[in-house]
């Protein structure tokens, strides 16, 4: 071989080397990235967690320790809430809205994706608009006309602001853009109707789709407390963010430890559901990429 040759295969070697070692930094660099970006997020969550688990005795302003390990706080917590009617009403809430709101996404999305007409390039970015108005904008119309037909302080009211969901109909168009053309050919073929082909052919092709928007879904209206907030008078459909509001309110007697284990019973029913469809959500996601 010669020098020429001997030298391009040291250069070829030495530049590998070099890459492996950038890339080497640079899967380091997000690792750690990731772990602190895990950390600040999951900070405030073990916080709460200490808290609740601590006598309220040895809490002080800016430590949490376990120093005394108790379940009194929990104990206390569910004493004083009603949380099987809490669960209740919010599981209710959350039911109805994800159905409803999947009544009308999923024949919207499907709409925008593969039928043609007129202006359909205007009606999708106008849904899009949607996305960018906070629910704040609509609150007062919405308890005015809600209480001029006397809804409020009923599932009702809370139901009714949310049947729509202009994310949802992103999220489906987004999944039936990426099935295959030919899917719905050949359904076309054999004379299946546009609303058959929404529930026949679309519906069990989008499963992955309906985990991910059931999490946001479900995540989302859990924890909702400001139309709660604005459209409720009593507890009599009082929702889990609602109830833990009124019982952690400046003027009540529950202790910060008590208030930490409410907020804890809170957030375990989202976490157990997270845990369960976990991979459909990660599915539905990486598959909404689509385009036409």
């Amino acid at each position: 071989m010669s020098t020429t040759a001997v030298t391009k295969v040291r250069l070829r070697l030495a530049r590998r080397r070099a890459g492996g070692r950038r890339g080497m930094w640079v899967r380091w660099s997000l690792r750690a990235g990731l772990a602190a970006g895990a950390v600040f997020m999951l900070a405030p969550f073990v916080l709460m967690v200490l808290a609740a688990v601590t006598p309220d005795r040895r809490l002080k302003p800016g430590s949490v320790s376990l120093s005394g390990f108790t379940l009194d706080n929990f104990r206390q917590a569910w004493h004083d809430v009603d949380w099987p009617g809490l669960y209740l009403h919010t599981v209710v809430v959350v039911a109805v809205v994800f159905a409803a709101q999947v009544l009308t996404s999923l024949p919207a999305g499907y709409a925008l994706a593969r039928l043609r007409f007129r202006n359909r390039g205007l009606s999708f970015w106008m849904i899009m608009l949607c996305l960018a108005i906070p629910p704040q904008v609509t609150g007062i119309p919405v308890f005015y006309a809600l209480s001029k037909v006397n809804l409020l302080d009923s599932y009702t009211a809370l139901v009714l602001p949310s049947v729509g969901s202009a994310f949802g109909i992103f999220l489906f168009r987004q999944f039936v853009l990426s099935l295959p053309q030919s899917v719905f050919d050949a359904a076309r073929l054999d004379r299946v109707g546009p609303v058959a082909m929404v529930w026949r052919m679309v519906l069990p092709n989008v499963r992955p789709a309906l985990a991910a928007f059931a999490v946001f879904t479900v995540v989302g209206h859990w924890n909702d407390l400001f139309w709660p907030s604005m459209l409720l008078r009593s507890d009599r459909v009082a929702t889990v963010p609602y109830g833990i509001a009124r019982y952690a309110a400046p003027d009540s007697l529950s202790t910060y430890g008590t208030q930490m284990a409410a907020a804890t019973l809170a957030t375990l029913p989202l976490l157990v559901f997270f845990l369960l469809v976990q991979r459909q959500l990660v599915r539905g996601i990486a598959l909404t990429n689509g385009g036409e």
